[in-house]
């Protein structure tokens, strides 16, 4: 159970999610589990998830995306906790696809060329831990194929003088979901902001 202080000294325990949405707005997907036979789970972080989602959910192959928060220390945190910097969460963005559409290298390709992973904890002005660059894989073939798009993008970044890459790519634990506000932030405020700025440079692989 997670543990908080509500601000007085006294700690609480949050035992159930925030209140999130049940369906995608653009296609009227389940935000939820259980998703099609022969799907896959991945998530991504990559900044601002409003963006990020956006990004994805507009990928052929992609059957649905959610905001969300993962890679902290407390069970279903809020926005503002997470924004704190004290759970240690990142703002991330739950991708359910079909990989008989979509090679899962096709999406890491997006991932890679669409942020700056060299950023540490940051992308440009959104600075804390929880905008940091992160791939959290279900699959054992994701994190071999995650480990190695990594490898061919240090390698085409390094070759025009840029970073080291500061992704973190490790086996998902919990993805917890965003409040409603959140899911698909961008469709429900077109005008709304967008962080998402790559570097330039191509990673060499594709599916």
């Amino acid at each position: 159970m997670t543990q908080l202080n509500d601000g007085k000294g006294a700690e609480t325990e949050r035992t159930t999610p925030v209140e999130t949405s049940e369906h995608h707005t653009i296609n009227g997907h389940s935000l939820h589990a259980p998703y099609p036979e022969n799907h896959e789970e991945i998530v991504l972080g990559m900044g601002c998830f409003w963006g990020v989602e956006r990004l994805f959910w507009q990928q052929p192959g992609v059957y649905v995306t959610a905001a969300g928060y993962a890679g902290g220390t407390i069970q279903h945190p809020t926005y503002q906790e997470v924004c704190s910097g004290r759970t240690g969460h990142a703002e991330v963005v739950r991708v359910i696809y079909d990989p008989s559409k979509v090679a899962i290298e096709t999406l890491l390709q997006v991932f890679w060329e669409q942020h700056d992973p060299t950023q540490g904890n940051r992308q440009g002005n959104d600075i804390g831990s929880q905008y940091r660059s992160v791939i959290y894989t279900t699959t054992d073939e994701q994190l071999t194929a995650a480990r190695q798009s990594a490898e061919a993008y240090q390698s085409a970044l390094s070759k025009v003088g840029r970073g080291a890459i500061t992704t973190d790519i490790e086996p998902l634990d919990t993805f917890y979901f965003a409040e409603t506000y959140h899911q698909q932030y961008l469709d429900k405020n077109p005008n709304g902001y967008c962080g998402l700025k790559g570097t330039g440079v191509v990673c060499p692989i594709g599916g």
